[in-house]
């Protein structure tokens, strides 16, 4: 079978290679659609902290399972599907708690023992492996991993007001982040970003006020918009140098800052606020079951992230799809990449 494989930093190869095969509590898909993520990003950059060259791309994905195990009872051959692409290691504290995400003997797509998903086939355990109704087109399925990022991020939330969150920077997962406070029911959500075409997005998505750091002083104009009170809670969806501070700064007293965004390189954080105004700091690592379980309920029962799907590349071309994601060739949130039409 054909599988995207980063070969070395920034050079990606279609190579052919075995099928894996099913164990006997796995199922085995004919992957149709994978979703280019940031993780991927650093993968290819070669700057990834566990997945290292020479790996396959991908954790997202939708397909149709061809195969079953002698073990599997939840599922048959021909079912639609999507994966939670995570299995624990099953005796540390964490797993013991269901906290799959902050496993440290994880084992999760591209690594040792189990393949990543930018693959004609692509082997996965029953336990999680999620059905997709009839009616959710697999490139929707595709989205229902990343959107759980953000399903997490918000059920960290410790404050109870649902008065207006501040999401700071509009790419994929702000704006999956975004849908999920929505749904989990902030009635003012802004949304920050410095292309136009993201703000926009959110706009359309339901937020209340989009800004720009280029061109607006965010401090300012959130103090205004909350009369000198500040937001709830600020997320933090992308890494730009100072934007720990920025969130810190628009936060009321005994508010809330949480950092979704994979920030890999050290940057600034002046603390004041944090002490002064008694705001809370959180991390959000990936998602727990539930989150991901929430994820697949809402796109099962008609939640539409179609607007969220801006390119279709097919496999031969991932390497394109990672570039355009990298580089912003063009307006971008979420490249597709289509294993099979």
């Amino acid at each position: 079978m054909k599988s995207a494989v980063v070969v070395e930093p920034n050079k990606v190869e279609i190579q052919n290679i075995d099928i894996p095969k099913t164990g006997d509590n796995e199922v085995l898909i004919k992957v149709k659609t994978v979703g280019v993520c940031g993780s991927d990003l650093h993968l290819f950059h070669g700057t990834h902290a566990f997945r290292n060259p020479p790996a396959i791309l991908g954790h997202e994905i939708a397909g149709e399972i061809v195969e079953v195990g002698e073990g599997v009872t939840k599922f048959k051959v021909g079912d639609r599907v999507t994966v939670e692409p995570h299995i624990g290691c099953g005796e540390c504290e964490y797993c013991k708690k269901d906290l799959l995400n902050l496993c440290t003997g994880k084992k999760a797509p591209g690594t040792p023992g189990w393949i990543g998903t930018f693959s004609e086939y692509f082997n996965a355990p029953e336990q999680t492996v999620y059905k997709l109704e009839d009616n959710v087109p697999y490139e929707i399925g595709t989205l229902i991993e990343p959107l759980a990022v953000g399903i997490h991020a918000i059920s960290r939330i410790a404050v109870q007001e649902r008065d207006t969150i501040a999401i700071l920077g509009s790419g994929t997962i702000g704006l999956l982040t975004l849908v999920a406070a929505r749904e989990a029911g902030f009635k003012n959500i802004i949304c920050t970003d410095t292309q136009q075409f993201n703000l926009d997005m959110a706009e359309k998505q339901g937020a209340t006020l989009v800004l720009n750091p280029i061109k607006d002083n965010i401090e300012e104009k959130v103090k205004e918009f909350t009369n000198g009170r500040g937001v709830d809670v600020a997320i933090v969806a992308a890494d730009a140098p100072v934007i720990v501070d920025q969130a810190s700064s628009i936060v009321r007293k005994r508010g809330e800052v949480g950092i979704v965004a994979m920030i890999t390189e050290q940057i600034p954080v002046n603390t004041y606020n944090f002490v002064f105004n008694e705001i809370n700091l959180f991390g959000a690592m990936t998602y727990e079951t539930k989150d991901f379980a929430k994820a697949a309920e809402l796109v099962n029962n008609g939640l539409d992230l179609s607007d969220f799907i801006t390119q279709r590349l097919p496999l031969e071309e991932s390497q394109e799809a990672l570039d355009i994601l990298s580089k912003k060739k063009e307006n971008v949130v979420k490249v597709l990449v289509e294993v099979e039409k």
